[in-house]
């Protein structure tokens, strides 16, 4: 059983609980999505919370934000000796090279893969996405290197790839089950999962779901530098190396995208630094006040939170206890536990009457052909059907109902439906990608004949999908 992270007040570790309240109150007012966060101080949980229908116990995807963790697998092969940061990649792939290695791919270094400095031009993931026979290693290898490597950064997922196929062909074990016995099992963390690709090499660069304890566990381990629970799992020395900025700092001195980079982290203002993902994941860690910040979400202004952040917690951190605040710390408890998406809510009577018929799309670039509607009180489904086939979605009415599906074109994913009658005579159906963090909205005008599909903006989705009943169309 693993021992639960210690909690105080936030005054006990001299921080107001009106500081956490105005950072709510921030992001509320500022229209900023978060799912979850939880808030350390000196090794102690002084705040954290979960907007519904998000818990404690559902991991999330963490998009880059799994490049860190996959930084700290390398640092446990340079410890063990099997691998050194001046080491030629070429090296360590001699039988996936292609027939004419230039010079730059051959003084491309683990070093180079780490800090994002390879030599591409461009970040080549999607050529190793596109490669015909699945074989990624092979496709990075063939890739040309226009610059030398070491010379320029350019944010490129791809050299995170190999980095775990570099993990996997030292070891002899993908990424997370090499980390599990090393990392993630002395942390705590229990509850983990890595995509992978068609090789099973888990792609390294995203793809990993923790839980949000289990980013603040490995935020709090990388404060300490390597160390938990007095044992050093990792040396200090490699910790020290990743958080360092490796690739200087850029001309603006008021983002925090350029601050520098460096073993797969990105340096912050004010001393701090983080692993961050796509839509807002971040592991925040700020040594100068012994904290760690763990947030997931769904964000397009990433920078916005962070300024929030800044602004309104670690200015508000001291160096030692304040005094205790009642009135706060219980408003601060009511706040964190009534945390709720901003999503369509139950409170118009369900019709009686269920709700069938297919919807036809207008050309897409999802290539959603269709959507039949089968809804009625209690719950039913929503089947989309594209170019792969049809993708049923269970959906609850008016209570979420949870299930799988295909419908969005990367994996099957789990997904909550609800269904939700408006006063206006429409219904609308809220499906929300739990793990994913994305939700799509569904409205269906039956007097109109119409089904309206609103999908992530986050994703670059700016206008809705418009679908016409079949027997309109017909």
């Amino acid at each position: 059983m693993t021992p639960p992270l210690p909690r105080t007040s936030p005054e006990a570790q001299g921080l107001s609980s009106r500081a956490v309240l105005a950072w709510l109150d921030a992001l509320a007012e500022g229209g900023l999505e978060l799912h979850s966060f939880m808030l350390l101080r000196a090794g102690a949980v002084v705040a954290e919370g979960h907007w519904a229908p998000y818990t404690p116990a559902r991991v999330h995807h963490l998009y880059s934000l799994s490049k860190s963790v996959t930084a700290m697998a390398v640092g446990y092969l340079v410890a063990d000796g099997r691998v050194r940061v001046e080491d030629r990649l070429v090296d360590h792939f001699p039988d996936a090279l292609p027939e004419a290695v230039s010079p730059h791919l051959a003084a491309m270094r683990t070093q180079d893969l780490l800090t994002m400095r390879t030599g591409h031009a461009e970040d080549i993931t999607g050529a190793l996405m596109a490669a015909q026979d699945g074989d990624w290693v092979r496709a990075f290898l063939a890739q040309p290197v226009a610059h030398p490597p070491g010379t320029g950064f350019v944010y490129n997922s791809a050299a995170t790839f190999m980095l775990s196929a570099l993990v996997q062909r030292l070891s002899g074990q993908p990424l997370l089950d090499f980390l599990r016995p090393r990392l993630l099992g002395p942390l705590g963390i229990e509850e983990a999962r890595w995509a992978a690709n068609g090789q099973g090499i888990h792609l390294g660069g995203w793809g990993l779901h923790l839980t949000t304890e289990g980013v603040a566990r490995f935020g709090q381990f990388c404060l300490q530098r390597g160390e938990w629970a007095g044992q050093a799992l990792l040396p200090a020395a490699w910790v020290d190396a990743a958080v360092q900025a490796h690739v200087p700092p850029g001309d603006d001195p008021g983002s925090d995208w350029a601050q520098g980079y460096g073993y797969q982290f990105w340096r912050c203002r004010h001393g701090a630094y983080r692993a961050d993902g796509a839509f807002g994941q971040f592991c925040i860690v700020m040594p100068r006040e012994q904290a760690v910040l763990a947030i997931t979400a769904n964000v397009a202004d990433m920078g916005r939170v962070l300024n929030h952040v800044w602004t309104h917690l670690r200015e508000g951190m001291g160096a030692g206890a304040c005094p205790e605040d009642p009135t706060a710390l219980a408003a601060l408890h009511a706040r964190c536990e009534g945390l709720h998406l901003p999503l369509p809510t139950p409170g118009v009577p369900a019709p009686k009457a269920p709700q069938e018929a297919t919807y036809g799309f207008e050309p897409n670039d999802l290539g959603l052909a269709s959507c039949r509607v089968a809804l009625g009180p209690g719950g039913g489904t929503l089947t989309f059907t594209d170019e792969r086939g049809e993708h049923p979605v269970p959906v609850g009415w008016p209570d979420w109902h949870e299930g799988r599906t295909t419908a969005w074109p990367v994996s099957e994913e789990p997904v909550l439906g609800r269904a939700v009658p408006t006063r206006d005579g429409e219904l609308l159906v809220t499906l929300l990608w739990i793990e994913a963090g994305f939700h799509w909205t569904v409205t269906v005008n039956e007097a109109a004949s119409t089904l309206t599909l609103m999908l992530p903006a986050t994703m670059g989705f700016a206008q809705p999908l418009q679908a016409v009943r079949a027997e309109v169309l017909a």
